[in-house]
């Protein structure tokens, strides 16, 4: 009986390749399957999909109902195996890389439609990390899908050549190659996308090839490619298609020319799925999502960190998300270097008019950052381990005329370093520059060993000979090209670099561009992804400013990707889903054009935490702030129906002080104007309309946390309040300004159940804000922070610098109770003024142009 059944399931199986599985079910009745059979194949296949859905990794926010038809590769496959072969020669171990790779593929496969469905039209959306193995991830599911019966692929790889023709070059090696007689090209290495003669050829019954067309985000280019297929509508009835949109926030969103193009192409395909792949999905799900437009509305797939990957957070730390432990929240590993202000003007021209006659001039710190970047390629010489290429990046305009303007001085600092190699004073100042920053990161903490000086020294002479300085841009002949031999080069450009192309071995990056938008910003990272055999070496020299904006960066995207974890475990579908992004000063989420559908951030505070972490040090602030605290504290002191006193722990609860004494208190209180979300207006609306609307907030719970007395310096709020202060320590910065300190986390996840009774030190974040919505549903807290001023640092915090304010530092941490069904009407926008701040866009000008 066993072995029919399994008969009979193979039989099934067969099947799901000509039918979707209700109508495989059905040809099994027709074939005279016995009912419990079939019921006992419909159950199998159920527990399949099931194992499919709730798989660990990848997370995914998928539309109801839709019909889990791919339970994973066959025997009888070709593409994938093909791409697992490939991965192994190039040393890929089975777990967890592999594994987790076929895993994520896999839920995405099972995410589009059955290719012998009638008709459909999916949008979906993945989001990865920069330099992550995107690319490897949509290989697995092209693969997977040609294995399927999809049958037409168009890759829509970024708006210039060197990414489409890298991209080509990859299917090509991993799809095409392998299983040569399954595929047709529609494009190759060299040529983008023109029109064939027949499309019967490609499309038509006879032909059972898969097509690969891989496309820039070029107008011409797309409508050219949207023409040729609208003729071929007669063929494409019965031709599933996958499009994959690389980058899918750049260009495809509400740009006017690209952006219809694509759903042009996608009309001509009765049978097409749309996903974007993007590590930066803020503009994606800013579109309005009722419009007709490229909104992930089926599903939303979050990939996993894979081992190993340099990202955002790992570089520059990040602050403590609600109801994180602010001492498990890293501060990042010690590999930024500081550019300071007044060396911008050297590497940068100042203003659009000064472009032209711009002469780049090698500061200190330039010159610091290349002489490090030859010491890094020969260590990496020494070890033999790793990617045999070595890169490092100039990133200071998207002006290709600027590039240019490095050529010379560049050349003349390499060769001028050549001839004084045999220069002991400028040995001594290379030994000098390597054994500090061998220090500073310490080869122990990556598992590799540190590259005596001495070793290094022999390989100097050929790492100068073989180093290029190459402008890579738009307008230039001169390409990185990573396919003739091991590379040693000096590259700088702008967007042809700072968008997907893969920048193999790079090291170190020099980078002091003024950008503006979220998603911008993080693409600019190509110093993220792997660093196999060098994890110790790499380094970064940019702006203390542009330092502080990646850590808020980090933040921002730590805080959307576990948004998307809560929201696939609540139920939630793409279309009711709605990231909350973080605002900043001088940040746009996301560049304007593509926000048509969005504002800026929504400003509801429901069930939010709001704590500052950016503060002025000069007294005259300071002291202003601290006599609002003593205010408030001395008015809570008389007008509390409660007043608790907890002298061991440095505590001190004022229970049921009405809301007036609060908004008196944010009328006061200064927050520092780098922290939007701090905003006292808006907060203030907030609490006024909340208790206007919904009766809700006229109650305050005010509490101090501080140490207890008598271990150090005391403050006192008012008589009889008095508690121990608290340390603070602030990031420490190569060129602090005096009169601006980042602390990085005030509160704890403690401190936000300061007033709950009871013990509460072990409740976890979701314990403490269910604790709160039973026992205290419509009462806020606002808890006050005396900080000490000169705040040392811990010896283990190498990252942290004194506080060293003009006064003690008055911190204000305000937890609102969860957010009620009226809160959509008390909403508030923030909208960042950027009116003081240089900003640079992408250049989409290559767009509309033939040559992109």
């Amino acid at each position: 009986m066993s072995d029919e059944f399994d008969g009979m399931y193979e039989t099934f199986k067969a099947l799901l390749d000509l039918f979707p599985p209700s109508e495989a079910v059905k040809r099994l009745e027709q074939l005279g399957v016995s009912p419990d059979v079939v019921e006992r194949i419909r159950e199998r296949h159920e527990q399949q999909t099931i194992r499919i859905r709730e798989l660990e990794e990848p997370h995914a926010v998928v539309m109801d109902n839709r019909d889990t038809w791919y339970t994973g590769p066959q025997p009888k496959d070709k593409c994938w195996p093909a791409v697992v072969d490939l991965l192994r020669k190039d040393g890929w171990p089975q777990d967890p890389a592999i594994t987790s790779l076929d895993d994520s593929s896999t839920r995405i496969v099972s995410l589009l439609n059955h290719p012998k469905e009638k008709a459909f039209s999916t949008r979906g959306l993945v989001v990865g990390y920069v330099q992550s193995g995107k690319t490897t991830n949509f290989t697995s599911v092209m693969a997977k899908a040609a294995d399927r019966g999809y049958k037409l692929f168009i890759v829509l790889a970024g708006i210039h050549n060197g990414l489409r023709r890298q991209t080509q070059a990859r299917l090509v090696q991993q799809l095409v190659e392998p299983n040569p007689s399954m595929w047709s090209q529609l494009t190759g290495l060299e040529k983008d996308f023109t029109p064939q003669e027949n499309p019967a050829s490609y499309f038509g019954k006879s032909n059972k090839t898969r097509v690969l067309c891989v496309v820039k985000k070029n107008a011409t280019v797309l409508r050219k490619l949207a023409r040729w297929l609208e003729k071929a509508s007669d063929y494409l009835e019965d031709c599933p298609a996958l499009i994959i949109d690389d980058e899918a926030d750049q260009a495809t969103v509400a740009t006017k020319s690209i952006n219809p193009l694509i759903r042009d192409i996608m009309s001509s395909l009765p049978k097409s799925a749309y996903v974007g792949y993007t590590a930066s999905p803020f503009a994606n799900l800013l579109i309005d999502p009722s419009a007709k437009d490229l909104y992930p509305e089926d599903f939303i797939v979050n990939l996993p960190k894979p081992q190993g990957h340099f990202g955002t957070e790992v570089l520059f730390g990040r602050y403590a998300l609600d109801g994180e432990d602010p001492e498990q929240v890293d501060d990042g590993y010690d590999m930024i270097r500081s550019v300071p202000d007044e060396d911008v003007p050297c590497v940068r021209p100042g203003t659009r008019a000064d472009v032209e006659s711009f002469e780049p001039v090698i500061t200190d710190t330039l010159r610091r950052a290349i002489e490090y970047f030859w010491l890094v390629t020969a260590a990496r010489r020494v070890r033999g381990t790793g990617n045999p290429h070595s890169t490092m990046l100039i990133h200071t305009s998207v002006n290709t005329s600027v590039h240019n303007s490095f050529g010379r001085p560049l050349k003349h600092l390499r060769d001028r370093s050549a001839r004084g190699l045999s220069d002991p004073a400028f040995l001594s100042r290379l030994r000098a520059l390597w054994e500090q920053e061998t220090a500073r990161v310490p080869a122990e903490d990556f598992g590799e060993t540190m590259v005596p000086f001495e070793d290094l020294v022999p390989e100097l002479p050929r790492v100068l000979d073989s180093c290029r300085v190459i402008m890579d841009n738009s307008s230039s002949e001169d390409r990185l090209d990573y396919e003739n031999g091991p590379v040693v080069a000096i590259a700088v450009g702008g967007n042809t670099l700072s968008r997907g192309l893969t920048l193999e071995g790079l090291s170190v990056s020099y980078f002091v561009r003024a950008v503006s938008a979220y998603d911008t910003l993080l693409q600019m990272g190509r110093w993220f992804g792997f660093r196999n055999g060098y994890a110790d070496l790499p380094r970064i020299w940019m702006t203390d400013e542009l330092a502080e904006w990646f850590r808020h960066l980090a933040t921002v995207e730590t805080e959307m990707r576990r948004d998307i974890d809560i929201y696939m475990t609540e139920d939630e579908t793409p279309l009711t889903f709605a990231v909350r992004l973080r605002t900043h000063p001088a940040l746009r989420v996301t560049a304007a054009a593509k926000m048509r559908g969005a504002v800026t951030a929504a400003s509801s505070y429901g069930g939010k935490r709001v704590q500052t972490h950016y503060f002025h040090t000069n007294a005259d602030w300071l002291r202003g702030n601290i006599d609002a605290a003593r205010t408030l504290v001395s008015t809570s002191v008389a007008r509390a129906v409660k007043v608790e006193d907890r002298p061991a722990e440095g505590r001190y609860v004022f229970r049921d002080v009405p809301h007036d004494v609060v908004i008196a208190f944010l009328k006061s209180y200064k927050f520092h104007e780098k922290s939007p979300e701090n905003d006292a207006d808006l907060i203030i609306g907030y609490i006024r309309k909340r208790v206007a609307i919904a009766n809700s907030l006229k109650r305050w719970n005010v509490a101090i946390v501080g140490n207890p007395r008598g271990n150090g310096d005391d403050f006192t709020f008012a008589s009889n309040v008095s508690v121990g202060l608290n340390s603070r320590a602030r990031l420490a910065v190569t060129n602090p300004d005096p009169d601006f300190a980042d602390i990085k986390t005030l509160m704890s996840r403690r401190d936000a159940a300061v007033d709950l009774d009871g013990d509460t030190g072990k409740l976890t974040e979701k314990g403490i804000m269910s604790m709160r919505r039973n026992k205290l549903p419509d009462t806020g807290l606002l808890v006050l922070y005396p900080i000490d001023k000169v705040s040392e640092p811990s010896p283990s915090k190498k990252l942290r610098a004194p506080l060293n304010a003009a006064d003690h530092v008055i911190g204000v941490g305000l937890v609102f109770p969860s957010p009620w069904d009226t809160d959509s009407e008390v909403e508030n926008y923030i909208s960042a003024d950027l009116s003081n701040v240089r900003i640079e866009d992408e250049d989409y000008s290559l767009l509309d142009s033939e040559d992109a």
